[in-house]
């Protein structure tokens, strides 16, 4: 049997199986369903509504899983029919499903759904899967046409007031890493905002920006009582590489709270140098005693990473000097170290 032919017989199992509610989704219909097109996609779009919205939600959930560790599969055709599925949860499954590489269907799709979609929780996932395009607009990847038309949809969805709280946040860290006039001061206005849903968002957006304007706001948050917010600011310290935020992130790293600590692991290995290795070491080895098998991948990772970010410094700055006493150096006494790098 020739190629073609195995292909056309497997489809044709995946469609037998997919009419199965109970059936499991096996290896072979998962990759089946990749680079769909012509009479397989109109074969799928026919068997789609004949499928309980339950198992349809499980496929989509199976389809993101696997293109998030197989990226030679394409399941983008999918993807777009479920964003218009009638269930809610299928398409707030589908858009977790959008990446970086997808057809400008999608993305107009996308701007669709945030705009008009019936459910807040779709808008505000669909605000915040734009901000993939925001920043390949930044990056020049994009026409201005479309480029133009996506920012402007973000921000008109995040000053829109009668908007509800999440779908604006979830655009302002969506427009966060955009160039554009105005954008940096919705970031400080959020920041002093009265809901801390906001103002936690601001602190996601100051670490998306890359702007180191920032630093002043995401060093004091280190430390604040709310959790979320010691979240986003540790994420932010990561993104921002400020090596002032190194002693409270190695503090963060022994928190209780399992959230705190694996973004700051992940923030030390982002910045690196040998205060953040020395960390990493420690707390690897602690993992390592409660047989603690998920910290550990995440510590190798970061360990790997500040490999990385130090292979990347450049020669002529060697911080290495600072990083032996760094723990022993307070905040505010720290201004002469790079400005952050």
């Amino acid at each position: 049997m020739n190629a073609p032919a195995d292909k056309a017989a497997q489809f044709g199992r995946t469609l037998d199986l997919l009419r199965d509610p109970d059936a499991p989704f096996t290896a072979e219909a998962i990759y089946s369903l990749s680079d769909l097109a012509g009479e397989r996609l109109d074969a799928l779009r026919a068997r789609w509504p004949d499928m309980p919205a339950s198992r349809r939600h499980r496929l989509i959930t199976r389809l993101v899983e696997t293109s998030e560790t197989n990226f030679e599969y394409d399941f983008s055709a999918v993807i777009r029919l479920a964003l218009d599925d009638p269930s809610t949860e299928v398409r707030r499954a589908a858009i977790d499903g959008v990446f970086e590489e997808c057809p400008m269907t999608i993305v107009r799709r996308l701007i669709d759904m945030a705009t008009g979609d019936p459910f807040s929780e779709v808008r505000a996932a669909a605000v915040g899967a734009l901000g993939i395009f925001v920043l390949q607009g930044e990056l020049g990847k994009l026409r201005e046409p479309i480029n133009t038309q996506i920012q402007d949809t973000v921000l008109a969805l995040h000053d829109n007031l009668s908007e509800s709280l999440d779908v604006r946040r979830r655009a302002l860290e969506a427009i966060a890493n955009c160039g554009r006039a105005g954008v940096q001061e919705r970031i400080r206005e959020a920041y002093y905002a009265d809901d801390l849903p906001m103002r936690a968002s601001a602190v996601f957006a100051m670490g998306r920006s890359c702007d180191e304007r920032w630093a002043p706001q995401v060093l004091e948050e280190l430390a604040s009582d709310y959790p979320e917010m010691r979240y986003e600011a540790a994420r932010a310290a990561g993104e921002l590489e400020l090596r002032r935020a190194l002693p409270q992130l190695i503090e963060l790293a022994y928190e209780d709270d399992r959230q705190i600590q694996e973004v700051a692991i992940w923030s030390l290995g982002e910045i690196g140098g040998s205060a953040a290795r020395g960390a990493l070491t420690e707390l690897a080895a602690l993992a390592e005693e409660v047989n603690d098998n998920e910290l550990l991948d995440a510590i190798a990772e970061a360990q790997a990473n500040a490999t990385l970010a130090d292979d990347d410094m450049l020669p002529l700055f060697d911080f290495s000097y600072y990083d032996d006493d760094l723990d022993e150096i307070e905040i505010d006494d720290m201004d002469d170290l790079d400005d952050d790098r």
